[in-house]
């Protein structure tokens, strides 16, 4: 089967393409506002990819005519499947962040990124955002309008929140996930009209991690410097130190990139205290909080008095290792584009649960 087009809107530094791509997905128009965080695309999909890979765009969403897009898709005689896929900027619906909703900066954006996919007519599109556009009662309207919106438009919809810890990534990252296909689509695979209910997409899903917050004996504080046995019983691949304490690791490109900047009261900081507002020591055996590097957000190494390095951070998000960046683009844009993305692992699992989905549709 030929690969299936990709057209990315707020792409970032890739992460969300990457496992589109790992999935057997062609990304074939990509669009970032932020030229230096664009560098990190290039740079970081270039490598890992081994193929010279670029941001296509560096257009606001708003300033995209729906008419250009159908266009492009015209010329590049996608004829039968094409997909949108894009994590609009979410600060205003994150109950950490600035919370004005829809009618923040970036809210509008969400609202203007539904309006271009209905008016482009994708195949299927992956709509990536914080919980708390709909487990925030002041959001959860804007957030029904939106869906409503996209089914008067011909989609069948379903959504999920989904945490990466729950799908083998060492991180408590809770997202939701808006996922549409055009009713043809549906109706062909299923044999029957969309009805309007939810739950009928494949959404990824591991019994060995499901729940694993609660379902695991984490370990809680330790003092620093400790020596900390490994507990046998929770995945590895679960715990920080599975991707942190890696002798290796000094060898790979961007692990020697890091805040220099120490504070005394870093060898204070218990291992595992991550409670605090900023400066939360991870600790090696248990699972990293939300990686989101911004308002005064700092997670610091779980047995160095440091805090971590791009690699290291990188690691968290599941990138692979021969992701690599310039290192000429500044620590403060690389550690906001590596905490915007989506894990690796989890859009990897998502695209090829789509993948599989829109395989029934073309053999059935």
């Amino acid at each position: 089967m030929k690969s299936i087009p990709i057209y990315s809107f707020f792409s970032g530094a890739g992460f969300l393409d990457l496992g589109f791509s790992f999935s057997g997905f062609d990304i074939t128009f990509t669009n970032e506002i932020s030229k230096e965080i664009s560098r990190i695309y290039n740079s970081g999909m270039s490598s890992c990819l081994d193929k010279e890979v670029s941001i296509t765009s560096n257009e606001s969403i708003e300033n995209i005519s729906a008419e250009d897009i159908r266009e492009m898709v015209q010329i590049k005689n996608h004829n039968q499947l094409w997909g949108i896929i894009g994590g609009p900027p979410c600060p205003d619906f994150s109950v950490g962040g600035k919370n004005k909703g829809h009618q923040g900066e970036n809210g509008k954006l969400t609202e203007t990124f539904v309006n271009l996919i209905c008016n482009t007519r994708p195949s299927f599109f992956v709509i990536e955002n914080v919980k708390g556009l709909v487990k925030t009662k002041k959001h959860r309207e804007f957030f029904d309008r939106m869906i409503s919106l996209l089914e008067t438009n011909g989609y069948a919809i379903d959504f999920k929140i989904l945490n990466s810890l729950d799908l083998g990534v060492p991180q408590d990252r809770e997202r939701i996930f808006i996922l549409g296909v055009t009713n043809s689509i549906y109706e062909k695979v299923f044999k029957a009209n969309f009805s309007g209910e939810r739950g009928w997409f494949y959404w990824p899903y591991y019994e060995k991690y499901h729940n694993s917050k609660y379902r695991y004996n984490w370990p809680t504080t330790n003092e620093f410097g400790m020596n900390v046995e490994k507990p046998n019983s929770i995945p590895q691949e679960l715990m920080v130190g599975t991707y942190l304490l890696d002798n290796d690791l000094s060898n790979i490109p961007n692990s020697n990139e890091f805040f220099n900047p120490k504070s005394s009261k870093f060898s204070f900081i218990e291992e595992g205290d991550d409670k605090r507002k900023s400066f939360k020591r991870l600790h090696r055996w248990r699972y990293s909080p939300t990686i989101a590097y911004g308002n005064n957000e700092v997670h610091l190494h779980p047995t160095l008095e440091r805090r971590l390095s791009v690699r290291e951070a990188l690691r968290l998000q599941t990138v692979p290792d021969n992701f690599i960046i310039n290192e000429d683009i500044s620590l403060t844009v690389k550690f906001k584009a590596i905490g915007n993305g989506v894990p690796v692992r989890m859009a990897n699992l998502l695209a090829s649960n789509l993948n599989y989905f829109l395989k029934q549709y073309l053999y059935s």
